[in-house]
């Protein structure tokens, strides 16, 4: 469903030579499959994730999301792939603060041109998956850490994406809101069967997922 083949990605600092973030990678990613990216602070899984979800450009390679060359796509088109196909969560979760939990989560909606009424039920409804029924017309700074992560995931998943990136995303939670963001994101995982990607530092969160990658020195290899 999702392929990275041969990615590589330089950058030049403008005094010395290209710094080398990635090198050859090749990365192969099943419908409903779940795959962790574990690796030291710098090693690039951040890079990777963004190229992977057509946030950033490789050096070279290709990515190909159902066969579609996502790097050969327009930016518009690209931003467009990315609202409909990918799903992405971040260790903070990056929610609009002047907006309800039901607004935030009912946005990718709206932005692909649902109507309001339309985006608004599809927003309940997951937000009910997420365990936030009653929380729909709080704000992000009414909720706690755990609350606003779970809307974060219930935006995430709004459109039903092909794929789920998740960058570090029980970083800013405590051990035991940490663990139930991660079992809910099994669990949404199987009902939607929405492949996951998941860059951690967690070595037991990786654990969890069907496949581990490690990537040190540029390159990643499945452990």
């Amino acid at each position: 469903m999702l392929q990275a083949l041969n990615i590589a990605k330089n950058y030049n600092d403008g005094v010395r030579h290209d710094l080398h973030v990635l090198n050859d990678i090749t990365f192969k990613l099943e419908q409903a499959e779940t795959s962790a990216i574990i690796g030291s602070s710098g090693s690039g899984k951040t890079t990777l994730l963004n190229i992977l979800g057509g946030l950033d450009k490789p050096s070279s390679g290709k990515v190909l999301l159902n066969g579609v060359d996502v790097h050969k796509l327009s930016e518009k088109m690209r931003c467009t792939l990315r609202n409909q196909r990918f799903g992405f969560i971040y260790q903070f979760h990056h929610l609009l603060p002047e907006f309800t939990a039901l607004e935030n989560v009912a946005m990718p909606l709206l932005i692909k041109g649902n109507s309001v009424d339309q985006a608004r039920q599809c927003a309940e409804k997951v937000l009910a998956d997420v365990g936030l029924i009653k929380r729909l017309h709080h704000k992000p700074s009414e909720l706690s850490g755990g609350e606003r992560q779970r809307a974060a995931i219930a935006r995430a998943l709004i459109h039903q994406p092909d794929c789920i990136l998740a960058d570090e995303p029980t970083g800013n939670l405590d051990r035991k809101n940490a663990e139930q963001a991660i079992d809910l994101i099994i669990e949404l995982n199987r009902q939607y069967r929405t492949s996951l990607v998941i860059v951690t530092h967690d070595i037991k969160i990786a654990e969890r997922m069907d496949t581990v990658y490690t990537l040190e020195d540029g390159v990643l290899d499945k452990t």
